[in-house]
């Protein structure tokens, strides 16, 4: 039986100006240079159903709506994963199973999220889990790391987006941290999707700009221009090398 995976960007602020923000967001960091978003998953197997997981104050977290119909998030894509050779007892067996382990008061953004919920899910059902960029930004370290890696040519050619969106996903966060208490992640919960929890730590975003976007030793995220520096180029220092030679030949 087919393993699906059906992905959300997730607009469930009540805000069309935050949701649209989020789609921004997710266009630019996972379409437009493959690092990933904001966004919601969850596994379709046996059924015409979808399981995913959500906060909640009592009770499992984990719960079912309709394959690509969750009325919370707008509807991005579908994955086939793999095939199971389980059979649907089987797969029943684990789905209680995971009720049972995974309480609605568990959930937390940046460890126990709806995507972390998959990850599991597929793990237990014996096919590949969820592609990297799906919960990457769950993973700041991980975020980062990758966004370092790039070359500067590179870096340069994204350089408006990425502070851009930076910019704007940083103050959206922030925004959620303190305003926010919970948020909808189950249509039939309004307690449940914690993408307010006050447990969220809006720094991880900080650390893409500071850590990744910028490979320097300062430790401001963008200098006075609201521009993220660059890592000078070899080809920089020769010029910056003769145009001192010119200085002090002409003094």
């Amino acid at each position: 039986m087919d393993v699906i995976l059906h992905i959300y960007d997730v607009t469930n602020s009540g805000s069309e100006k935050t949701n649209n923000t989020i789609l921004q967001i997710n266009k630019i960091f996972k379409d437009g240079i493959g690092l990933g978003g904001i966004f919601h998953s969850a596994v379709q197997v046996f059924g015409e159903d979808e399981w995913s997981f959500g906060y909640c104050e009592q009770g499992t977290g984990v719960f079912s709506c309709p394959s690509g119909q969750n009325p919370m998030y707008t509807y991005r894509e579908a994955i086939v994963l793999g095939k199971t050779n389980f059979s649907i007892f089987k797969v029943n067996q684990i789905l209680r199973e995971l009720s049972r382990e995974w309480p609605g008061t568990a959930y937390d953004l940046l460890s126990k999220n709806c995507n972390h919920f998959c990850d599991e899910f597929c793990e237990r059902l014996d096919v590949p889990k969820l592609p990297g960029w799906v919960n990457r930004f769950a993973n700041a370290g991980d975020t980062a790391m990758e966004v370092a890696g790039n070359t500067a040519i590179r870096l340069r050619q994204a350089k408006t987006e990425i502070v851009s969106a930076s910019k704007v996903a940083y103050r959206f966060l922030l925004g959620v941290t303190n305003n926010i208490k919970t948020g909808p992640e189950s249509p039939n919960n309004s307690n449940r999707g914690g993408g307010g929890s006050p447990r969220f730590q809006a720094a991880w975003l900080k650390n893409i700009i500071t850590n990744g976007a910028k490979p320097s030793t300062s430790s401001e995220a963008e200098n006075h221009n609201g521009d993220v520096p660059l890592q000078p180029t070899r080809e920089d220092n020769k010029a910056l090398l003769r145009s001192s030679s010119s200085s002090h030949d002409s003094s």
